[in-house]
């Protein structure tokens, strides 16, 4: 039992962690005025998606990362509020 609930904490703690990372890299896009396509804690299949105001924020899978997704990231975006 005790190895489970190490491997529980373990779990836990590095989900934090990756959350108040990920956090840091929405709070700067926001405050530089740059749009947020989507909020992600995890990898793979998402197990939880809501969709706020312009961004969709999700709970995924494996907790072995995460990301935030800006507008324009990925391709060319002349739309305001891209990255």
């Amino acid at each position: 039992m005790d190895i489970f609930l190490q491997i529980l904490y373990t779990i836990l703690i590095f989900g934090f962690l990756i959350f108040i990372h990920e956090l840091g890299h929405f709070t700067v896009a926001k405050l530089s005025k740059i749009k947020v396509n989507e909020f992600s804690i995890g990898m793979g299949p998402a197990l939880i998606k809501k969709k706020g105001k312009e961004t969709i924020y999700s709970l995924r899978l494996l907790p072995i990362g995460g990301y935030v997704k800006m507008e324009g990231e990925d391709e060319e975006s002349e739309e305001e509020g891209s990255f």
